[in-house]
């Protein structure tokens, strides 16, 4: 793989695990760089278009809407995938798992990542856990056709499986925005976590935790990522009408103006950076002609809004808050840290969570904690 990605110590398991054998009739792939899906390729009615977009660099989205959507065109939230493979092998050269090794995946998908584990470290040390029923036994039939028996477990992949552990690794292959505490205390002291770890308010990158004596873990971001979210982490985004009581906008929102552009918050990075500080906060965006929108901010609580009108050529911006948290404030504050911090990239910062699900975001090393705004 020119990227680097695939060492020479996992190509006899890449022969031996072709993704073709774990990919579905249907998909729809991906980009390398992004989120977009195109429009289905069928197996049966284009078997070259299924095999160029298999044996390309790209995600492939294998399920919609948690298996309600069956159309041709793309669906509202993708829900399954075979995941791109410079990112799986990526992501199991951070895992730095051996032969020998203990291995929890959360999250079996299409079943190719626990088929490459369970060629590495052999099937009876490998549990792979999916939450969805259909999907769960389309890895199974794939895994079968291989001859492979991991250990495939339908359940909440946040609770772990117990009966298994203890882990040396433990892999997500859905992003989650709380690292659940079970998967700490069912790894070893020294073992290792991997998961790609975003913030409710955006961006998202593949963190590398370490697993203490004490039972808590630390480690650093190692590279972006756009995982799927964890089914039981997504969260509630409510619309603007509940957040107005029943008033016109802008309601009792107070007006003033803010000279930081609103686009200059949107990148994947600075959203990331902007929440870390500020948990229980998303936006959504209000477009219009010529490049112009309203950047609308929420507290997931419903008690907080605020929203900024961009327009390009302009240097100051109207904005209006309510709520408690002036929300707003919040991402200009953040911004200003990570600006004061000659805006660090993402492998500057790590993560420690506790044994009781506590987060503490840091740049660095643990002593320099990233502000929580709210």
């Amino acid at each position: 793989m020119a990227s680097g990605a695939l060492t020479s110590d996992w190509l006899p398991v890449f022969q031996a695990v072709p993704r073709e054998e774990f990919v579905p009739d249907r998909i729809w792939p991906g980009i390398a760089d992004g989120t977009k899906q195109s429009p289905v390729v069928d197996r049966g009615a284009d078997p070259d278009a299924w095999r160029r977009a298999v044996y390309s660099d790209i995600p492939l989205t294998t399920q919609w809407d948690d298996g309600r959507h069956d159309a041709d065109g793309v669906g509202n939230t993708p829900s399954s995938s075979n995941s791109m493979p410079t990112m799986v092998f990526s992501m199991l050269r951070d895992l730095d798992v051996r032969m020998g090794h203990r291995v929890l995946e959360i999250g079996t998908g299409t079943g190719w990542n626990s088929a490459l584990l369970a060629c590495r470290v052999g099937n009876s040390n490998v549990v792979t856990i999916e939450f969805d029923p259909d999907v769960a036994r389309g890895a199974r039939a794939n895994l079968a056709r291989l001859k492979l028996t991991p250990t495939v477990v339908e359940g909440d992949g946040r609770e772990g499986w117990a009966a298994g552990g203890p882990y040396d690794r433990v892999i997500a292959t859905c992003s989650v925005i709380e690292i659940p505490p079970a998967w700490l205390e069912q790894t070893r002291p020294g073992g290792v976590i991997v998961a790609p770890f975003g913030t409710e308010y955006g961006g998202e990158h593949i963190v590398r935790l370490v697993v203490d004596d004490d039972g808590a873990a630390s480690g650093k971001f190692t590279r972006g990522s756009a995982f799927m979210r964890a089914r039981q982490q997504r969260t509630a985004r409510p619309l603007l009408p509940e957040y107005l009581g029943g008033k016109e906008w802008p309601a009792d929102g107070v007006l003033s103006k803010t000279s930081l552009a609103p686009p200059d918050t949107g990148s994947w990075l600075a959203q990331f950076v902007i929440g870390l500080g500020m948990p229980g906060a998303f936006w959504r965006a209000e477009r219009y002609d010529g490049g112009a929108y309203t950047l609308w901010l929420y507290s997931r609580d419903t008690l907080s809004w605020a929203s900024v009108d961009y327009a390009s050529g302009r240097t100051e911006f109207e904005v209006y808050q309510s709520g408690p948290r002036a929300l707003w404030d919040e991402v200009v504050a953040a911004w200003q840290w990570w600006t004061d911090h000659d805006r660090p990239g993402f492998e500057r910062f790590g993560l420690t969570v506790t044994p009781e699900g506590h987060h503490i975001a840091w740049l660095g090393s643990p002593r320099i904690r990233v502000p929580r705004w709210a």
